[in-house]
């Protein structure tokens, strides 16, 4: 039986008349660099563990054969187009877009900092990403041209050689998935590398990771950046390494400004989209542009490409910073 004094009987009215004072949900406080060595594993075990899931899918499907051919990148296996689908979509899509969830929602137990998922940006950003992206490919022209012309000391001549076969594996990989016949293998194409690739990578760079590097190092511009320089070093491909950070680095300036992971999704997404739709319009001749081909723009095109690209980015910045009074009444 529960009793009450006098005193605290007196004190009722008081009680019901005061506000109910708000929960505050208790924050998960590990260390940001702690927190990048869990993304990290949970990345790299995931990947492990979906790695083997595709190549059991695949070796399910066309044999032991196509599975060591898938590896090896042998291109006169005629199944080698759909086991590499198969690869990509099970063993890297798949882990790089639950790791960041986990992370987020689990772990963390905060997924609109770290995801970031609000749509609740000026739609002037999408436009503002199309022509940013559009005027960048000089720019990223000119990083590969320098990029291919680095080398390794006399010293490092082997690393440099495995570099370059990777680099070639990569290519020779990538081909015979774009070996796009019709539309329809065009536009499936373009859903998993242009929209699916663009999501699951973002959420991880992007999302998770720019996130920590922020809080980590307490300035915006280095989290951009290493954040940048980590996602290219994880596509394992050198000789494009340079231009590939820079294309990190736009996607991370993106999101920080419009506090949204879509912006990222968006710029990435256009970016491979637009490389998927051009390999198959060469491929079919309907256009003479070689995607490959990386000597189509001048000196004075890089240097306006450049210029237009940081102005699109100020511009950009400024309707973020007119935005956000808005966003906070």
């Amino acid at each position: 039986m529960l009793i009450f004094s006098p005193a605290k009987i007196r004190k009722l009215p008081q009680m019901i008349q005061e506000p109910i004072k708000q929960y505050t949900p208790q924050t998960n406080t590990i260390n940001p660099f702690l927190q990048f060595l869990t993304i990290t594993g949970v990345t790299v075990g995931l990947v492990i563990v979906f790695s083997a899931i595709a190549a059991g899918v695949i070796m399910a499907v066309f044999g032991m054969k196509t599975l060591t051919d898938t590896f090896a990148f042998n291109t006169g296996n005629p199944h080698l187009g759909s086991a590499l689908w198969i690869l990509q979509i099970v063993s890297t899509t798949i882990p790089l877009f639950l790791a960041p969830v986990i992370f987020a929602r689990l772990i963390m137990n905060n997924t609109r900092d770290y995801l970031k998922p609000s749509f609740n940006f000026n739609p002037v950003f999408l436009l503002l990403i199309f022509t940013i992206m559009l005027f960048s490919n000089p720019i990223m022209e000119a990083l590969t041209n320098i990029n291919q012309k680095l080398v390794l000391p006399a010293s490092l001549k082997g690393l440099e050689e495995w570099m370059r076969a990777a680099e070639q594996s990569a290519q020779r990989a990538t081909k015979a998935m774009l070996s796009m016949k019709n539309i329809w293998s065009m536009l499936w194409a373009v859903f998993v590398v242009g929209l699916l690739t663009a999501i699951a990578e973002e959420f991880l760079f992007r999302g998770v990771i720019q996130t920590i590097f922020v809080r980590l190092t307490k300035n915006k511009h280095a989290a951009i950046w290493i954040t940048a320089i980590l996602f290219s070093a994880f596509h394992m491909e050198f000789f494009t390494f340079l231009p590939r950070v820079f294309l990190g680095a736009i996607f991370g300036y993106f999101v920080a400004y419009s506090g949204s992971i879509w912006t990222g999704v968006w710029g990435h997404f256009l970016n491979n989209g637009s490389a998927v739709v051009i390999t198959y319009l060469y491929n079919q001749k309907i256009v003479k542009l070689n995607p490959d081909d990386q000597h189509v723009f001048n000196l004075w095109a890089y240097a306006f490409s450049l210029i237009i690209v940081l102005f699109l980015l100020f511009i950009y910045r400024n309707v973020s910073i007119q935005k956000k009074p808005a966003l906070s009444n």
